[in-house]
């Protein structure tokens, strides 16, 4: 995948239909800085028009995945009017995560570390969450006086359920990664060591499956919790008709008759 720029915090590679994105800031964790947003609107416009675009990774450098906001950035001179961070989620954050759910093909969280506040909302935004066994996920929100964003509100509870997420989000308490995966908050938490090999094995099982079907799958999966039986029956349908003008399904089905 050639691209047209290059990056100060990020670092974006491919190979076989697979785009590795991969946050770059390890000496901040991997926070969240201006220049940073300003990248991965333009990586993630870029990865949307890549034409063989079958996965992407999302990922961090060093020991953490993100750490969410760089507070840093909220070192106000005294006098200076405070930013509104109402506007800073409508047009910076929000459009983010969104552009993740609505890319048409899996996204992968490989959380290689810490993922804290509104990164543990980035990773919460993927389809597929991976993580090593010694990742940690914290929303520590309520420390700060603030709620949970990026849509972590609606990810944690449609995760977890209620009870659990509005402890974790007042109680700010750190979940571990194995704690995580039985919670059901990520797919998985898997050792240190073979920790890139399963996120590469998932990765290359991802790609190697119908394209559209993925789509399609993922299109009705993320309706399900708010559409009433009949409407995603409905929706399936729809999804299903086109899945099924695949030609690539009629011939997998064929070669199933040949076989047997």
């Amino acid at each position: 995948m050639s691209l047209s720029n290059t990056y100060e915090c990020l670092q974006v590679s491919e190979a076989n239909g697979v785009v590795e994105l991969k946050l770059s800031r390890p000496d901040r964790l991997n926070a969240f800085s201006k220049t940073m947003h300003a990248e991965l609107k333009l990586a993630l416009k870029e990865i949307e028009r890549f034409e063989g675009l079958r996965v992407l990774v999302l990922t961090g450098e060093g020991r953490a995945f993100c750490a969410g906001q760089d507070l840093e950035e909220r070192r106000i001179p005294e006098g200076e009017p405070k930013p509104d961070l109402g506007d800073s989620l409508k047009n910076i954050y929000s459009p983010m995560v969104m552009r993740l759910r609505k890319l048409p093909v899996p996204v992968v969280a490989a959380v290689n570390g810490v993922a804290a506040g509104a990164g543990a909302s980035l990773a919460l935004a993927c389809d597929i969450i991976i993580a090593k066994r010694s990742a940690k996920f914290t929303f520590p929100f309520s420390y700060l006086g603030l709620i949970p964003d990026a849509g972590a509100t609606s990810s944690l509870v449609r995760a977890v359920g209620q009870a659990r997420a509005i402890a974790i989000v007042m109680l700010g308490e750190v979940v571990a990664a194995q704690q995580a995966a039985d919670w059901g908050l990520i797919w998985k938490a898997v050792d240190d060591e073979v920790f890139d090999a399963e996120v590469a094995a998932c990765a290359q099982n991802l790609a190697g499956r119908p394209a559209l079907g993925l789509e399609m799958a993922k299109r009705a999966l993320y309706r399900a919790s708010e559409n009433d039986f009949e409407t995603q029956l409905e929706l399936e349908s729809q999804c299903q008709k086109l899945a099924g003008r695949n030609p690539l399904y009629w011939d997998t089905v064929q070669q199933f008759l040949d076989k047997k």
